[in-house]
């Protein structure tokens, strides 16, 4: 028998985006991150990580979506990703986490192509969970290019 995919399933703006687990450091409450001056909007700066600093995107303006407060739910995610010319690590704050988990079924579905200007570059494929539509984040093509260009 084979061994399913597990995912760490992110909650942002309401939907359930998941990230595989084997992309996934860890996962840290919300601490300071000091700003860069001039950086892009999502890269929020650069905080901590066990004295390595590391930079930390927000996940809701990565993917367009609107700005919103701190809660204590909120969380930052510890990736390692490929970025365009070496490995990274960096950090996501997300809204909140839900759980380490498989999908309902063992195959994605592939994004929709409804139109040509939607980039789905971010998209890995659409699973479900408990009956809800999961949207998996291809992380390397997301974070990697984003994060070297900040």
């Amino acid at each position: 028998m084979t061994e399913r995919a597990q995912f760490v399933t992110l909650g942002v703006d309401g939907e359930i985006f998941a990230a595989p687990v084997e992309k996934v450091q860890e996962i840290l409450e919300m601490r300071p991150v000091a700003r860069l001056p001039q950086a892009p909007t999502n890269l929020l700066g650069m905080t901590d990580v066990r004295g390595e600093g590391i930079p930390v995107l927000d996940l809701r303006l990565t993917l367009g979506l609107p700005e919103a407060e701190d809660t204590e739910n909120t969380r930052i995610v510890v990736l390692n990703v490929n970025g365009d010319s070496a490995p990274m690590t960096l950090g996501l704050r997300t809204d909140r986490v839900f759980e380490v988990t498989v999908l309902d079924g063992d195959e994605l579905d592939p994004p929709p192509s409804v139109s040509g200007d939607w980039r789905v570059r971010a998209v890995a494929g659409i699973g479900r969970r408990n009956g809800r539509f999961v949207t998996v984040l291809d992380l390397d093509r997301l974070l990697g290019g984003v994060a070297e260009a900040a």
